[in-house]
């Protein structure tokens, strides 16, 4: 069975991602997702280069923050005026249940898609992945994820799955965010900062998750082969939090012949020139909370924990 202690968010900006990279090198962290759309990703590749035999990379699907890659004119449901993204999970959920304006936002989704995923198809290439010794990384094909989950929306899985259909891409992750509350419910008095909004976004998120799987069982291989941590205290996974967890999860993955996927955000945005360039409020509180620093603590005291 494998750990995937994971990170979200990374190629945002040089700074933000160095610290990222910190948590590899000082703690447990094996695996990123990589935003697409920044205008760092270039720059902050080249800093996970050295040390790309040792990260799982996934593509972060980004519908939420920043700029699009397709021209503003081309997908205007996403889009404001100048290209940066004005989409909620809200009118995303809305948008997958009413026919009448659905395959506009599928349609827009699957383009801008295309483009993410193109745009980062070299990092997966064998010229990104080689090593000193002249081998390649071992890669079992294409990761996906998606900034605030957004790919569990039924509009956004389905238009992602006949993209991977059609453009013949080998895909073996994509991430579902399904979690057993029964672990919390068990843990309970050891845990903290669990939030109403988190356990609601649980419960969607699980509700979503049995509808994908039910609607595309040729992907259940994929859907279904590890356990995830990460929702239910999402924005709050220090190691006080997460350590209580991890054995009962460990236990529970192993059972079931699943690896097991825990997810942090330890990419503090702290410079005021990456400040300013962040387009959504929501991100903008996330990003710049001192829980992402407790949350990049976390990730080193398992490494010593874990010794």
């Amino acid at each position: 069975m494998r750990i995937e202690f994971h990170a979200d968010d990374y190629g945002l900006f040089p700074a933000q991602s160095c610290r990222i990279l910190d948590c590899y090198h000082h703690g447990v962290l094996n695996g990123i997702s990589i935003m697409p759309n920044s205008p760092c990703l270039e720059e902050c590749m080249e800093l996970v280069r050295p040390v790309r035999k040792d990260l799982q990379l996934t593509i972060h699907l980004n519908l939420v923050e920043g700029k699009a890659l397709t021209p503003a004119v081309e997908i205007p449901h996403l889009t404001d005026s100048s290209g940066i993204f004005r989409v909620s999970f809200g009118k995303l959920l809305f948008a997958s249940c009413n026919p009448f304006i659905r395959q506009s936002y599928y349609q827009e989704i699957k383009k801008e898609m295309k483009a993410q995923i193109t745009r980062c198809l070299p990092y997966f290439g064998a010229d990104f992945c080689q090593m000193d010794d002249g081998r390649t990384c071992p890669e079992g094909g294409l990761r996906l994820d998606a900034h605030v989950h957004y790919q569990m929306l039924p509009v956004f899985f389905d238009a992602l799955c006949d993209l991977i259909r059609e453009e013949n891409w080998k895909v073996t992750f994509i991430r579902v965010p399904r979690e057993n509350t029964a672990l919390y419910k068990a843990h309970r008095k050891e845990i903290h900062d669990l939030t109403a909004l988190n356990k609601v976004k649980v419960l969607v998120l699980n509700f979503l998750a049995r509808r994908n799987e039910k609607r595309y069982p040729e992907l259940r291989a994929i859907l279904q082969s590890y356990d995830f941590i990460g929702v239910m205290l999402s924005g709050h996974m220090c190691l006080s939090n997460v350590k209580p967890l991890l054995a009962d999860a460990e236990k529970a993955a192993e059972k079931r012949g699943r690896n097991l996927e825990i997810l942090f955000h330890p990419g503090s945005v702290l410079e005021k020139k990456d400040i300013a360039q962040l387009t959504s409020r929501d991100d903008l509180t996330f990003l710049t909370s001192p829980w992402r620093a407790k949350e990049a603590e976390a990730l080193r005291g398992l490494r010593k924990a874990r010794k």
